[in-house]
């Protein structure tokens, strides 16, 4: 357990150290980011193999570690702020996140020839919160690492590229400065490129993409009670262990949604909310360290660049698909 679990903290340490150098900080690459990046190094070079006791610490990372991450992130959202846009931005996420799952799915599995896992779970990077859904995803479906890794490596190509298109665009779409935030937080991957990206156009942007993107994450609870039930009954049978009688529950969800109503009810001196946060964020990079050490680059060069290219026709379909949505509904 030990071996395993100091990896992970060495791991984590430095992916905290880097990503608060001002290249990375500024460009809205994250620490979970740069940990897992680490971690594939490091697990591929010859000394890792002299580590022979690290299995069960890693483990431990990328799954317990991984859901109370993950449920400790819901400290980061409140119902006031999700309610405050009004009911057709929950519309239009939910327009927005069934379409690119279900393109997705059918794109990479039908067309690309791609595995169920790798196509799921880019997916659902590319549909609702970038990293975090896809670490959620493959706590649910006990996706393999190295399908996990490919997944994450796309969220973060395609979202950093977000952050440069779309204030490039603002002037040339049509829309005031509220409904293009309304946009971004509808279409752009991660947290922290919303708001990078909202933040280049301006303030109200700024506002309106981050609560719209915060109403974009709450959908991952009923996205993965969903994925949970369809993953078993197609026969792909490793779900989640929180299963009775042939029903999956990922209790983690739950708990993630626990948090978001306790957050919005009861406020917690400063020190201790921001002392939870942070340990919900160190927990989810312990556990992206542990998933790049597993992975092997060899298993990630068999799922070639079709992963890629499913997340670049997934990005299209959001940068045009999605402006047209939400035009649409919110225009």
């Amino acid at each position: 357990m030990w071996q395993g679990l100091m990896v992970c903290i060495a791991l984590t340490a430095a992916g905290v150290g880097l990503g608060q150098l001002p290249l990375l900080a500024d460009n809205g690459v994250s620490p979970l980011v740069v940990a897992l990046l680490l971690g594939i190094v490091i697990g591929n070079l010859p000394v890792s193999r002299r580590l022979t006791d690290t299995a069960a610490g890693l483990k431990f990372a990328t799954r317990w570690l991984l859901r109370t991450g993950i449920v400790l992130f819901g400290l980061s959202l409140t119902l006031q702020q999700i309610m405050a846009l009004g009911p057709k931005v929950l519309l239009l996420d939910i327009l927005i996140i069934s379409c690119v799952l279900v393109s997705g799915y059918f794109i990479g599995t039908r067309l690309l020839g791609m595995d169920r896992e790798t196509t799921l779970l880019t997916s659902a990077g590319s549909a609702i919160c970038g990293a975090a859904a896809v670490l959620a995803t493959e706590s649910t479906i006990r996706a393999r690492p190295a399908a996990t890794s490919m997944a994450v490596a796309t969220v973060v190509l395609f979202g950093s590229l977000a952050m440069l298109v779309y204030p490039l665009l603002y002037p040339l779409m049509g829309m005031d400065e509220g409904l293009f935030g309304v946009y971004i937080g509808a279409t752009v991957h991660e947290v922290a490129q919303v708001v990078a990206a909202g933040e280049a156009v301006g303030p109200e942007a700024l506002v309106n993409a981050v609560i719209v993107k915060l109403v974009r994450v709450m959908l991952l609870v009923p996205f993965l009670l969903i994925v949970g039930q369809w993953w078993l009954a197609r026969g792909d049978g490793a779900a989640e262990v929180g299963t009775k009688g042939g029903l999956v529950i990922p209790w983690f969800a739950f708990g993630f949604m626990a948090m978001v109503v306790f957050n919005s009810f009861i406020t917690l001196p400063a020190f201790l909310h921001d002392g939870l946060v942070l340990a919900g964020q160190l927990s989810l990079t312990m556990a992206m360290a542990a998933l790049g050490y597993e992975t092997r680059l060899e298993r990630l060069r068999s799922l070639g660049m079709r992963p890629f290219i499913l997340a670049l026709i997934l990005f299209a379909l959001l940068l045009g698909g999605g402006g047209l949505a939400s035009q649409w509904l919110m225009g």
